[in-house]
Protein backbone atom coordinates (compact mmCIF):
# COMPACT_ATOMS: atom_id res chain seq x y z
CA UNK A 1 0.00 0.00 0.00
CA UNK A 2 1.29 3.39 -0.62
CA UNK A 3 0.29 6.64 1.27
CA UNK A 4 0.65 10.24 0.22
CA UNK A 5 0.17 12.61 2.51
CA UNK A 6 -1.34 16.02 1.81
CA UNK A 7 -0.25 18.88 4.95
CA UNK A 8 2.90 18.73 7.29
CA UNK A 9 1.55 20.14 10.04
CA UNK A 10 0.60 18.80 13.88
CA UNK A 11 -1.81 16.37 11.99
CA UNK A 12 0.20 15.16 9.00
CA UNK A 13 3.40 14.64 11.10
CA UNK A 14 1.01 12.58 13.30
CA UNK A 15 -0.54 10.78 10.82
CA UNK A 16 2.49 10.05 8.99
CA UNK A 17 3.97 8.33 12.76
CA UNK A 18 0.94 5.93 12.47
CA UNK A 19 1.56 5.24 9.00
CA UNK A 20 5.38 4.43 9.65
CA UNK A 21 4.01 2.06 12.03
CA UNK A 22 2.33 -0.22 9.69
CA UNK A 23 3.19 -2.18 6.39
CA UNK A 24 2.01 0.39 4.47
CA UNK A 25 5.10 2.61 2.60
CA UNK A 26 4.95 6.69 2.53
CA UNK A 27 5.19 7.57 -0.68
CA UNK A 28 5.51 11.22 -0.30
CA UNK A 29 4.13 14.51 1.33
CA UNK A 30 3.06 17.38 0.11
CA UNK A 31 2.52 20.77 1.81
CA UNK A 32 1.78 25.30 0.61
CA UNK A 33 5.58 25.17 0.00
CA UNK A 34 8.17 22.08 -0.59
CA UNK A 35 10.41 23.49 1.87
CA UNK A 36 7.70 23.05 4.52
CA UNK A 37 7.19 19.38 3.36
CA UNK A 38 11.00 18.70 2.58
CA UNK A 39 11.98 17.51 7.20
CA UNK A 40 9.46 15.03 6.97
CA UNK A 41 10.13 13.77 3.52
CA UNK A 42 13.72 13.23 4.47
CA UNK A 43 12.65 11.39 8.14
CA UNK A 44 10.58 8.77 5.94
CA UNK A 45 13.09 8.74 3.03
CA UNK A 46 9.90 9.70 1.15
CA UNK A 47 9.76 12.11 -2.07
CA UNK A 48 8.39 15.75 -2.01
CA UNK A 49 5.50 16.63 -4.47
CA UNK A 50 4.91 20.03 -6.18
CA UNK A 51 1.08 19.17 -5.28
CA UNK A 52 -1.73 16.72 -5.11
CA UNK A 53 -2.30 15.87 -9.20
CA UNK A 54 1.29 15.16 -9.31
CA UNK A 55 1.41 12.62 -6.26
CA UNK A 56 -2.09 11.27 -7.45
CA UNK A 57 -0.65 8.46 -10.20
CA UNK A 58 2.36 7.23 -7.22
CA UNK A 59 0.04 5.97 -4.49
CA UNK A 60 -3.11 4.18 -3.28
CA UNK A 61 -4.13 5.94 -0.48
CA UNK A 62 -4.39 9.97 0.00
CA UNK A 63 -4.42 11.12 3.22
CA UNK A 64 -5.32 14.34 3.88
CA UNK A 65 -4.40 16.36 6.29
CA UNK A 66 -4.74 20.18 5.08
CA UNK A 67 -7.18 23.19 6.22
CA UNK A 68 -10.31 22.37 6.74
CA UNK A 69 -11.79 24.47 3.56
CA UNK A 70 -9.64 22.48 1.39
CA UNK A 71 -10.76 19.17 2.48
CA UNK A 72 -13.99 19.17 -0.57
CA UNK A 73 -11.80 19.55 -3.86
CA UNK A 74 -9.02 17.19 -2.57
CA UNK A 75 -11.32 14.19 -1.74
CA UNK A 76 -13.00 15.05 -5.62
CA UNK A 77 -10.21 15.24 -7.40
CA UNK A 78 -8.92 11.99 -5.53
CA UNK A 79 -11.67 9.91 -5.51
CA UNK A 80 -12.24 10.52 -9.18
CA UNK A 81 -8.74 8.69 -9.83
CA UNK A 82 -9.71 5.71 -8.10
CA UNK A 83 -8.14 6.56 -4.44
CA UNK A 84 -8.80 5.62 -1.03
CA UNK A 85 -9.02 8.47 1.10
CA UNK A 86 -7.90 9.09 4.71
CA UNK A 87 -9.35 12.82 5.53
CA UNK A 88 -8.75 14.39 9.00
CA UNK A 89 -11.53 16.45 10.88
CA UNK A 90 -13.93 17.83 10.08
CA UNK A 91 -14.36 16.06 6.81
CA UNK A 92 -15.51 19.36 5.17
CA UNK A 93 -16.75 22.70 5.58
CA UNK A 94 -20.20 22.41 4.69
CA UNK A 95 -22.73 19.71 4.77
CA UNK A 96 -23.28 20.37 1.35
CA UNK A 97 -19.75 19.29 0.58
CA UNK A 98 -19.56 16.40 3.18
CA UNK A 99 -22.30 15.05 1.85
CA UNK A 100 -20.79 15.43 -2.17
CA UNK A 101 -17.85 14.03 -0.67
CA UNK A 102 -19.63 10.89 0.51
CA UNK A 103 -21.82 10.68 -2.47
CA UNK A 104 -18.71 10.85 -4.91
CA UNK A 105 -16.43 8.48 -3.11
CA UNK A 106 -19.56 5.77 -2.80
CA UNK A 107 -19.94 6.46 -6.66
CA UNK A 108 -15.91 5.72 -7.42
CA UNK A 109 -16.25 2.42 -5.00
CA UNK A 110 -12.81 3.66 -2.86
CA UNK A 111 -13.17 4.51 1.27
CA UNK A 112 -13.28 7.13 2.98
CA UNK A 113 -11.89 7.25 6.29
CA UNK A 114 -12.68 10.12 8.29
CA UNK A 115 -10.27 10.52 11.38
CA UNK A 116 -12.21 10.98 14.22
CA UNK A 117 -9.67 9.99 16.90
CA UNK A 118 -11.70 10.93 20.07
CA UNK A 119 -13.34 6.85 19.82
CA UNK A 120 -10.06 5.74 19.69
CA UNK A 121 -8.30 7.43 22.82
CA UNK A 122 -8.74 4.40 24.96
CA UNK A 123 -11.41 6.28 28.12
CA UNK A 124 -13.35 6.84 25.30
CA UNK A 125 -13.34 3.62 23.80
CA UNK A 126 -13.99 1.75 26.99
CA UNK A 127 -17.15 4.23 27.96
CA UNK A 128 -18.74 3.43 24.64
CA UNK A 129 -17.78 -0.48 25.13
CA UNK A 130 -19.72 -0.16 28.56
CA UNK A 131 -22.98 1.43 27.43
CA UNK A 132 -23.52 -0.70 24.31
CA UNK A 133 -22.95 -3.43 26.60
CA UNK A 134 -25.52 -2.68 28.76
CA UNK A 135 -23.66 -1.57 32.01
CA UNK A 136 -25.71 1.88 32.66
CA UNK A 137 -28.81 0.92 30.88
CA UNK A 138 -30.67 3.29 28.71
CA UNK A 139 -29.19 6.62 28.18
CA UNK A 140 -30.62 9.97 29.59
CA UNK A 141 -27.94 12.50 29.55
CA UNK A 142 -24.58 12.61 28.18
CA UNK A 143 -22.36 16.02 29.70
CA UNK A 144 -18.59 16.26 27.48
CA UNK A 145 -16.44 19.36 27.81
CA UNK A 146 -13.02 19.79 25.88
CA UNK A 147 -10.85 23.02 26.80
CA UNK A 148 -7.66 24.16 26.21
CA UNK A 149 -6.25 27.27 25.34
CA UNK A 150 -6.58 29.74 22.33
CA UNK A 151 -4.61 28.18 19.40
CA UNK A 152 -2.20 31.35 18.75
CA UNK A 153 -1.53 31.57 15.05
CA UNK A 154 0.36 33.61 12.75
CA UNK A 155 -2.32 36.43 11.69
CA UNK A 156 -3.91 35.68 8.14
CA UNK A 157 -3.75 31.83 9.22
CA UNK A 158 -6.69 29.88 7.73
CA UNK A 159 -7.39 28.90 11.23
CA UNK A 160 -8.56 32.02 12.80
CA UNK A 161 -10.30 32.85 9.77
CA UNK A 162 -13.91 31.01 10.55
CA UNK A 163 -15.02 30.84 6.92
CA UNK A 164 -12.04 28.55 6.67
CA UNK A 165 -11.92 26.56 9.85
CA UNK A 166 -15.41 27.05 11.33
CA UNK A 167 -14.36 28.19 14.60
CA UNK A 168 -14.49 26.36 17.93
CA UNK A 169 -18.12 25.20 17.38
CA UNK A 170 -17.06 23.27 14.81
CA UNK A 171 -12.81 22.45 14.74
CA UNK A 172 -12.80 21.64 18.06
CA UNK A 173 -16.31 20.80 19.53
CA UNK A 174 -17.00 18.41 16.67
CA UNK A 175 -15.17 15.81 18.20
CA UNK A 176 -17.48 15.47 20.87
CA UNK A 177 -20.45 16.02 18.77
CA UNK A 178 -19.12 12.75 16.90
CA UNK A 179 -18.86 10.75 20.57
CA UNK A 180 -22.34 11.90 21.82
CA UNK A 181 -23.38 10.86 18.45
CA UNK A 182 -21.66 7.30 18.79
CA UNK A 183 -23.08 6.43 21.96
CA UNK A 184 -26.48 7.80 22.08
CA UNK A 185 -27.66 7.73 18.83
CA UNK A 186 -28.60 10.06 16.03
CA UNK A 187 -29.71 13.80 16.68
CA UNK A 188 -32.73 15.84 15.57
CA UNK A 189 -32.22 19.21 17.52
CA UNK A 190 -29.14 21.68 18.01
CA UNK A 191 -29.63 24.57 20.33
CA UNK A 192 -26.30 26.40 20.74
CA UNK A 193 -24.64 29.68 22.54
CA UNK A 194 -21.54 30.86 21.89
CA UNK A 195 -19.24 34.04 23.73
CA UNK A 196 -16.19 35.19 21.85
CA UNK A 197 -14.52 38.04 24.02
CA UNK A 198 -11.15 39.48 22.33
CA UNK A 199 -8.96 40.30 25.00
CA UNK A 200 -5.68 41.37 23.78
CA UNK A 201 -4.05 39.74 26.27
CA UNK A 202 -6.33 36.81 27.37
CA UNK A 203 -8.83 36.10 23.96
CA UNK A 204 -11.65 33.69 25.66
CA UNK A 205 -13.81 31.64 23.19
CA UNK A 206 -16.65 29.30 25.06
CA UNK A 207 -19.39 27.63 23.45
CA UNK A 208 -22.53 24.90 24.77
CA UNK A 209 -24.48 22.79 22.69
CA UNK A 210 -27.40 20.64 23.16
CA UNK A 211 -28.05 17.88 21.90
CA UNK A 212 -31.16 16.27 21.05
CA UNK A 213 -31.10 12.74 20.09
CA UNK A 214 -33.91 10.24 18.39
CA UNK A 215 -33.24 8.16 21.31
CA UNK A 216 -34.37 10.50 23.85
CA UNK A 217 -31.24 11.64 25.52
CA UNK A 218 -29.90 14.67 25.67
CA UNK A 219 -26.26 15.59 25.51
CA UNK A 220 -24.55 19.18 26.94
CA UNK A 221 -21.53 19.71 25.11
CA UNK A 222 -18.97 22.57 26.04
CA UNK A 223 -15.93 23.68 24.55
CA UNK A 224 -13.52 26.19 25.40
CA UNK A 225 -10.45 28.19 24.20
CA UNK A 226 -9.75 30.08 27.59
CA UNK A 227 -7.30 28.61 29.41
CA UNK A 228 -3.61 29.38 30.37
CA UNK A 229 -1.67 27.47 27.83
CA UNK A 230 -0.38 24.49 28.01
CA UNK A 231 -3.34 23.67 29.42
CA UNK A 232 -5.69 21.14 28.02
CA UNK A 233 -8.69 19.34 29.75
CA UNK A 234 -11.98 16.96 29.25
CA UNK A 235 -14.35 15.68 31.07
CA UNK A 236 -16.99 12.55 30.61
CA UNK A 237 -20.34 12.41 32.18
CA UNK A 238 -22.65 9.74 30.66
CA UNK A 239 -25.76 9.08 32.83
CA UNK A 240 -27.95 6.07 32.20
CA UNK A 241 -31.25 4.75 34.22
CA UNK A 242 -29.09 1.63 35.48
CA UNK A 243 -25.72 3.49 36.08
CA UNK A 244 -23.33 6.61 35.41
CA UNK A 245 -20.17 6.52 33.81
CA UNK A 246 -17.47 9.43 34.46
CA UNK A 247 -13.76 10.41 33.09
CA UNK A 248 -11.70 13.37 34.32
CA UNK A 249 -8.74 13.85 32.04
CA UNK A 250 -7.39 15.65 35.62
CA UNK A 251 -6.63 12.05 37.03
CA UNK A 252 -3.43 10.91 37.28
CA UNK A 253 -4.39 7.46 35.56
CA UNK A 254 -6.93 8.00 33.39
CA UNK A 255 -8.10 4.53 32.45
CA UNK A 256 -8.09 3.42 36.21
CA UNK A 257 -10.20 6.77 36.47
CA UNK A 258 -12.88 5.94 34.69
CA UNK A 259 -15.65 4.85 36.88
CA UNK A 260 -18.67 3.31 36.20
CA UNK A 261 -21.49 3.94 39.55
CA UNK A 262 -23.94 1.10 39.15
CA UNK A 263 -27.47 1.73 40.03
CA UNK A 264 -28.86 0.83 43.51
CA UNK A 265 -28.29 2.69 47.24
CA UNK A 266 -25.83 0.20 47.92
CA UNK A 267 -24.08 -0.78 44.82
CA UNK A 268 -20.54 -0.27 45.02
CA UNK A 269 -18.74 1.78 41.90
CA UNK A 270 -16.94 -0.29 39.83
CA UNK A 271 -13.34 0.85 38.38
CA UNK A 272 -12.49 -0.45 34.82
CA UNK A 273 -9.46 -2.34 34.49
CA UNK A 274 -6.10 -0.70 34.33
CA UNK A 275 -4.78 -0.81 30.35
CA UNK A 276 -1.78 1.13 30.16
CA UNK A 277 -1.67 3.09 27.38
CA UNK A 278 1.08 1.83 25.14
CA UNK A 279 0.61 3.75 21.55
CA UNK A 280 -0.83 6.69 20.59
CA UNK A 281 -4.71 6.56 19.64
CA UNK A 282 -3.77 8.56 16.38
CA UNK A 283 -1.84 5.36 15.74
CA UNK A 284 -4.31 3.01 16.68
CA UNK A 285 -6.70 4.82 14.12
CA UNK A 286 -4.24 4.23 11.31
CA UNK A 287 -3.42 0.42 11.97
CA UNK A 288 -7.77 0.18 12.17
CA UNK A 289 -7.58 2.22 8.73
CA UNK A 290 -4.70 0.19 7.32
CA UNK A 291 -6.41 -3.23 8.30
CA UNK A 292 -9.81 -1.96 6.34
CA UNK A 293 -8.11 -0.48 3.75
CA UNK A 294 -6.25 -3.86 3.05
CA UNK A 295 -9.16 -6.78 4.36
CA UNK A 296 -11.94 -4.95 3.88
CA UNK A 297 -13.26 -4.73 7.35
CA UNK A 298 -15.23 -2.25 8.59
CA UNK A 299 -13.88 0.54 11.04
CA UNK A 300 -15.54 2.47 14.08
CA UNK A 301 -15.82 5.40 12.35
CA UNK A 302 -17.49 5.79 8.71
CA UNK A 303 -18.14 8.20 6.10
CA UNK A 304 -21.72 8.56 7.08
CA UNK A 305 -20.24 9.49 10.63
CA UNK A 306 -17.75 12.09 9.10
CA UNK A 307 -20.74 13.74 7.45
CA UNK A 308 -23.05 13.46 10.83
CA UNK A 309 -20.40 15.47 12.89
CA UNK A 310 -20.12 18.16 9.95
CA UNK A 311 -24.08 18.55 9.89
CA UNK A 312 -24.38 19.25 13.65
CA UNK A 313 -21.47 21.57 13.59
CA UNK A 314 -23.03 23.36 11.10
CA UNK A 315 -25.88 23.75 12.75
CA UNK A 316 -23.95 24.94 16.01
CA UNK A 317 -23.10 27.56 14.27
CA UNK A 318 -26.38 28.58 12.81
CA UNK A 319 -28.09 28.33 15.98
CA UNK A 320 -25.67 30.30 17.73
CA UNK A 321 -26.10 32.87 15.06
CA UNK A 322 -29.58 32.97 15.21
CA UNK A 323 -30.44 32.02 18.81
CA UNK A 324 -33.09 29.57 17.60
CA UNK A 325 -32.86 25.68 17.73
CA UNK A 326 -32.00 24.09 14.37
CA UNK A 327 -34.02 21.10 13.27
CA UNK A 328 -31.63 18.66 11.10
CA UNK A 329 -32.57 16.91 8.27
CA UNK A 330 -31.66 13.39 7.30
CA UNK A 331 -28.98 12.69 5.82
CA UNK A 332 -28.04 10.05 2.96
CA UNK A 333 -26.19 6.97 4.52
CA UNK A 334 -23.04 5.95 3.09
Amino acid sequence: MRVGIIGVGFMGTTHAAGWADTPAHIIGFTAETQQEAGNLAKQYNAKVYPSLDAMLPDVDVVDICSPTHLHHEMILKAANTGKHIVCEKPLARTTQQAQEAVDVCEKAGVQLLVAHVVRFFPEYALAQSAIANGQIGKIGVVRLHRGSYRPKKPAGNWFLDEAKSGGILMDLMIHDYDYARWIAGDVETVLAHRVTEHHPNAPVDYGLVILSHKSGALSHIAGSWAYPPPTFRTHIEIAGDRGLIEFDSDGTAPIQNLILKSGGNDAPDVGFPSSPVSESPYTTQIKEFYTALMDGKPTRVRASDGLAAVQIAEAAIQSAQSGQPVQLQSLVEA
